[in-house]
């Protein structure tokens, strides 16, 4: 049997936003997490609800991702979008997609109930329905 690699780590994953400052306001005063600086500039270390984290780091040539970076399992996927969108989050819509989403941006359509939005570098997040 081979020796673990990675037992006494503690694994975490990152993506890129194209301005740090607009990251950390969003991340930490619309979405109420922790933000803290991670040592080095232009990054910064997200905590999550359950003790994860998440690097964002500044790239000059920063593309958004195309798919969900970030999950958020919420018990109520309406009223989540509702104090969201209170708090100027713009839900995506998918018009003409199987992925279509109701005037509240909620897509019921199979699978869990969920909700995508883009944070203000167009990496997609989303609110889904704690399963």
């Amino acid at each position: 049997m081979s020796t673990p690699l990675f037992e006494h780590t503690s694994a975490f994953a990152g993506f890129s936003v194209d301005h740090i400052d607009a990251a950390t306001r969003f991340y930490r005063d619309t979405l109420g997490l922790e933000v803290s600086e991670a040592g080095e500039p232009g990054v910064v270390l997200i905590g999550l609800p359950g003790g994860a984290r998440v690097v964002a780091y500044a790239k000059s040539d920063h593309v958004p991702a195309t798919y969900t970076v970030l999950n958020f399992p919420v018990p109520d996927v309406e009223a989540t979008v509702a104090e969201l969108t209170r708090r100027g989050v713009v839900f995506e819509r998918y018009p003409g997609t199987p992925m279509e989403t109701d005037a509240d941006g909620i897509f019921r359509g199979g699978g869990p109930v969920i909700a995508w939005f883009p944070d203000p570098a167009g990496n997609v997040l989303s609110v889904l329905e704690e399963v």
